[in-house]
């Protein structure tokens, strides 16, 4: 079974743009080939997980380069990877409500109906992983991928496109000054989208999951490079367990319609009320954090600041 690594891009202060953006995308498509295998089975459910992980950094690569890598050169690999994503995304979902979701409900919620409703989930989830995530890790425009966009990566075919002059700066300027603009303009993002922002808004909660996905990951590819950088991440848990708490419970309704559809077994539609109310008084209690999780993140130092050392500088 591969490890799990927390240990970020091997980024190093002397590179420029391109040659970070290339290493973060070498860095994880090494790292999500090395789960392709435990992928198949959901006997280890780390496996698609790892793997969707590692797609959801590369995409948020190529947006966060944005200004610098042309879109046109990415959006053939982005549309593959969002493929590939997609194939993996209903497994997931169903790894995370029998295992993190029934799971624990079993002890909180007395209620008949909670094995009937495991049964129904791990058949659903055999019945795609089986017809979903095995074909198309066997299938022939994976492997395309898994060869092609590799040395895609090794040769810096981006270099190649046709960009402005600018671009081109900003390309072959040095990593250090350009991950310290990157992070800021991220920062922004996340103020723009969560500043007033209306809690109780499922769709105004969703952009801002998004954009602090964005800064995490940015964080974490530049990690080597600034001193810190972890405690700045640290304060970015609260509020982006919150928001994850938020999508879950969004994803298990959708998951439960689609699982009993029109069912009129009595104790697996009573269990799944006493579900949805469970989790749905856990994000009210969190949300009342909400402020607390907000001051943090915005009150929180920023390693990549200029009065700030870069690590190797």
């Amino acid at each position: 079974m591969p490890t799990k690594s927390k240990a970020p891009p091997p980024i190093d202060a002397d590179q420029s743009a391109s040659e970070a953006f290339a290493t973060v995308l070498r860095h994880n498509v090494d790292y999500m080939l090395t789960w392709r295998e435990t992928a198949r089975s959901w006997e280890d459910i780390e496996g698609v997980h790892q793997m969707r992980v590692s797609f959801r950094r590369m995409r948020s690569a190529l947006s966060l380069f944005r200004d610098t890598i042309p879109r046109e050169a990415t959006d053939t690999w982005n549309d593959e990877m969002r493929w590939i994503a997609g194939q993996l995304g209903h497994a997931r979902d169903l790894d995370v409500f029998i295992d993190e979701v029934l799971g624990p409900a079993s002890a909180m919620l007395p209620l008949p109906g909670a094995e009937r409703l495991r049964l129904l989930a791990e058949q659903r989830r055999a019945r795609v992983y089986g017809e979903q995530v095995v074909p198309m890790l066997d299938s022939d425009r994976f492997q395309r991928f898994c060869d092609g966009f590799p040395a895609w990566i090794e040769a810096r075919a981006w270099e190649q496109a046709t960009m402005k002059r600018k671009q081109a700066k900003r390309l072959y300027s040095g990593v250090v000054g350009f991950s310290r603009n990157l992070l800021d303009k991220q920062e922004r993002q996340v103020l723009s989208a969560g500043t007033s922002v209306d809690r109780y808004n499922a769709e105004d909660m969703h952009q801002l999951r998004i954009e602090c996905k964005k800064l995490r990951y940015a964080a974490e590819f530049f990690h080597p490079l600034f001193e810190q950088m972890d405690v700045f991440i640290g304060h970015m848990k609260g509020l982006q367990d919150l928001l994850g708490v938020m999508n879950d419970v969004a994803v298990t309704r959708g998951l439960l319609d689609d699982l009993l559809g029109t069912s009129r077994e009595h104790d697996v539609l009573v269990y799944a009320g006493g579900l949805i109310g469970w989790r749905a008084c856990e994000l009210r209690h969190l949300l009342e954090r909400f402020d607390d999780y907000w001051e943090e993140l915005v009150e929180a130092k920023h390693p990549w600041w200029k009065k700030q050392q870069p690590v190797n500088g």
